[in-house]
């Protein structure tokens, strides 16, 4: 029986390498259409967790998990041996990048080299991790035709990225349009079959370069109208009597050329934050620099030291410093209602404090109970009065639905609101001091 055969009645074995919140929740679908799915991911953590039944994605419903442990069609390993076994392989895993911002692919690379161990014909490849365009075509395929098979003749390569939204319970890995291009004709038709068994809506593009570049589209362009109203956020808070929010709630009611952004701490999360330098790094092979798109990125990281300017002007207000005061960060997850910390810019404005000899930093986050940061070991406190009354300044940096934000302001002694939290609060100028809102608090950036 061929490859379109074995997909077409659900008998193809899928392998999924790295099972983190873009690998973890597709394999539960594959399961859930009645594939038999094998995960492979070096972190010996997450194997043993799935192996004792223990979910760690919190997008993946308990409904979900429950149907996909009694149906025993999903296992973990943390070994390639079962490579040569199946029929569609997925590259799930992290892209980086290093300190100096160039692109590290270590993982898309060891991923490659453990497929093409076992490669065999008539497998089906498909990248899904976040890289530069060309990645598919000049880095994996050469990796996997060292073994002397051929694509589109031999197995099959493509690449679809993933659009992951961590926390978004209206879209899911199920009901998301995905793109596909494969590096040939039946690569591409091959792969559309395959992602459609779990996907409503497979878009395919005409190769794998531009899959990879509409990835870093999206983001970028997210990461350039994020900074847009970062930007615009201080220019209010220079100027006074302009409210960055009131502006955005404003523009928001044109019908049509208008789609509402808002300023925050920073960028978090993996794709926003990366995509950028990537496309920077991949550019430069071609004598083309990304300015508009690297001033962007730029000024996105920019912010938490904005927002530590702030923080030693709201201590100063309540006759303290960061070698004396007491600072509360509350929500420390990248974005609202998750327990995802990559690359949170909480993390990045406790480490400028713990740099700048703070007395004493907490934490409270329902969703992350401990984080390490620059090497010691938060734990999340309790979100109590007696917690808000014996901190100095509490920094909102994330908006969870369950913070309480008149609490907040009744209880706390000075607040430094990056979320617009507090937004029903008038005439509280001596305590709560909002990212762009115009009130007299501009502070250069802190660096």
């Amino acid at each position: 029986m061929g490859l379109r055969e074995k997909i077409q009645d659900r008998s193809a074995k899928i392998g999924i390498i790295g099972l983190g919140y873009v690998g973890l929740p597709l394999a539960v679908e594959y399961a859930l259409k009645g594939f038999n799915v094998i995960g492979i991911d070096v972190d010996e953590r997450k194997k043993n967790s799935l192996q004792n039944g223990k979910n760690y994605i919190e997008d993946i419903t308990p409904d979900k998990w429950d149907a996909v442990m009694k149906s025993g069609r999903f296992s973990a390993t943390t070994a390639y041996d079962d490579i040569p076994d199946l029929d569609v392989i997925y590259i799930c895993v992290p892209t980086p990048f290093t300190p100096n911002k160039d692109p590290k692919i270590d993982y898309i690379v060891d991923s490659a080299e453990g497929i093409a161990n076992g490669l065999r014909k008539d497998q089906l490849i498909i990248l899904k991790s976040t890289t530069f365009p060309e990645t598919t075509e000049k880095v994996v395929l050469p990796i996997l035709e060292k073994t002397g098979l051929k694509v589109g003749k031999d197995f099959f390569l493509a690449f679809s990225p993933e659009r992951i939204d961590p926390g978004n319970k209206q879209f899911t890995t199920e009901n998301t349009p995905i793109v596909v291009g494969g590096v040939t004709e039946k690569c591409t038709e091959i792969a559309e079959l395959a992602i459609s068994q779990v996907v409503s809506h497979v878009h395919v593009v005409s190769n794998p370069k531009v899959a990879e570049m509409e990835k870093l589209l999206e983001n970028i362009f997210r990461s350039v109208n994020i900074a847009l109203v970062n930007e615009m956020a201080r220019l209010c808070d220079r100027m006074g009597g302009i409210d960055i929010w009131e502006v955005i709630d404003a523009a928001a009611t044109k019908p049509f050329g208008f789609m509402p952004f808002y300023p925050g701490p920073g960028i978090g999360g993996h794709c926003i934050l990366v995509d950028p330098y990537y496309l920077a790094w991949k550019a430069r092979e071609y004598d083309f620099h990304t300015k508009f798109i690297e001033l962007a990125a730029e000024t996105n990281e920019e912010m938490p030291f904005y927002v530590i300017g702030n923080i030693r002007r709201a201590l100063g207000n309540v006759n303290s410093s960061i070698q004396h005061g007491k600072v509360l960060m509350l929500g420390i997850s990248f974005k609202k209602d998750v327990d995802d910390t990559r690359n949170s810019p909480a993390l990045k404005i406790m480490e400028l404090l713990m740099q700048r000899g703070i007395k004493e930093l907490n934490y409270h986050d329902p969703y992350v109970p401990e984080k390490k940061v620059a090497n010691k070991v938060f734990k999340s406190v309790p979100l109590t009065k007696e917690t808000l009354q014996e901190h100095d300044v509490v920094v909102i940096t994330a908006d969870h639905s369950a913070f309480d934000p008149k609490f907040i302001v009744e209880h706390a002694r000075a607040i430094v609101d990056t979320r617009n939290l507090t937004k029903f609060t008038k005439n509280e100028l001596n305590k709560v001091v909002k990212l762009g809102s115009g009130r007299g608090f501009y502070t250069d950036i802190d660096k």
